[in-house]
């Protein structure tokens, strides 16, 4: 009985040793060994199986992660990847999760066939003269908004008046660009491009006039008398740059006009077709000017000399009530006319050496009149100065 009793137990022993323990389980192995795909296409992962449900997929690419379960199949555990992963290029990385430490990676390429090409120039405008330019981005894509693969052509065409180039550029991580040069002469050139026989949409780009050239200015005036009421025009030349094309208009250009006191004034105008024209005013008194235009920090003008004449060589004054009314006229411009309303007139009124008050008045119909009341000047002598168009007449001991 004792031997039977042992044989039963190594007998037992034996048949535990027999049965397979879950940690001794056969390695997992990834039976798929392509590591590269085309973006739209189905990809399925395949690995050897343990019959473990539980096992999951963890997938990651520059889009995002995500984890995916298996589809059990016999002796297999496949996974599929998803569309959101495996329509877009790049580099996927895969983990998978079990016991085991197993992981791996594969690309996905763009399918070569150009379903769109989107298309940026800019800038929109540059000058003339060949040295400024713009820049043109091509990105063809796939029918999965991928863009092609790096060393795809792409053709560049661009016409500007009777001239048409064909330039073939090459696309380099994932983008194709061109500098696109100005002409000397101003207009529009068209660009576009082509891949794979797509051709994309138009583009206009335009060559504006370069910096302008010196330039001459010329004046127009009715007469040469210093009325301050007639208009002196200055003009410009056609400004043009340096390859003969005329300014944009609305070119700026100011005129500053010395006097002979060396006091600066100022006009502007804009270009029109090229040309500037810009206005101002006769001065009241005989007067000399030098006009130079400038458009600033680019190019300026010859000085031109203006002489203005004094319409006025004397002029009459009347004294009334006890003095305090004083009257002055006729004012007679240089056709013996009236001067034209506007004319300034100055009244200076001195206790002996001390200037008391000055009084200013504009002429109307030819006349100025000057009311000196008692308030503010006492009965007494002044001595009184009258000035008008640089013209002035002095009464001493004037008793009001």
């Amino acid at each position: 009985m004792k031997i039977k009793f042992t044989y039963l137990i190594i007998s037992g022993l034996i048949a535990l040793l027999a049965i397979p323990s879950r940690n001794t389980m056969e390695d997992i192995e990834i039976l798929t060994t392509n590591t590269e795909y085309v973006a739209g296409k189905t990809i399925v992962l395949k690995f050897s199986t343990t019959n473990d449900e539980k096992t999951s997929l963890y997938l990651s690419n520059s889009y995002g992660t995500t984890i995916i379960k298996p589809i059990i199949d016999s002796d297999f555990l496949n996974f599929k990847i998803p569309e959101l992963l495996s329509n877009k290029t790049g580099v996927v990385h895969w983990k998978l999760l079990s016991k085991e430490s197993l992981s791996g990676k594969f690309y996905i390429r763009p399918e070569q066939k150009t379903e769109t090409i989107e298309t940026y120039l800019g800038p929109p405008s540059i000058g003339a003269g060949g040295s400024d330019f713009s820049m043109l981005v091509v990105i063809p894509t796939d029918i999965y908004d991928n863009p092609l693969a790096d060393s795809t052509k792409i053709t560049v065409k661009h016409q500007f008046l009777e001239n048409q180039i064909n330039d073939i550029i090459i696309m380099k991580n994932r983008i194709a660009y061109k500098n696109i040069y100005s002409e000397k002469k101003i207009g529009r050139i068209l660009v576009s491009s082509e891949c794979l026989e797509l051709n994309s949409k138009e583009s206009t780009l335009n060559v504006m006039p370069g910096i302008p050239t010196d330039f001459s200015i010329s004046f127009q005036r009715n007469h040469e008398y210093s009325d301050g009421n007639q208009i002196t025009t200055f003009s410009t030349s056609i400004i043009k740059d340096t390859y003969g094309n005329i300014v944009s208009d609305g070119t700026f250009v100011n005129f500053f006009i010395t006097n002979t006191l060396k006091n600066i004034l100022k006009t502007s105008g804009t270009t029109v077709n090229g040309i500037a024209v810009a206005k101002m005013i006769h001065p009241d008194h005989k007067e000399n000017w030098s006009v130079k235009a400038f458009i600033e920090g680019m190019a300026e003008s010859n000085v031109i000399e203006l002489s203005y004449k004094s319409i006025i060589s004397d002029f009459e004054v009347r004294f009334t009530e006890n003095n305090r009314t004083i009257t002055v006229g006729p004012l007679k411009s240089f056709m013996n006319q009236m001067v034209p309303d506007g004319l300034e007139v100055l009244l200076s009124v001195y206790d002996g050496n001390q200037i008391l008050k000055i009084l200013s008045k504009n002429s109307s119909k030819g006349f100025t009149t000057f009311n000196l009341d008692n308030n503010t000047f006492p009965s007494k002598s002044y001595t009184l100065k009258i000035k008008t168009a640089k013209i002035e007449k002095t009464f001493p001991n004037t008793k009001l």
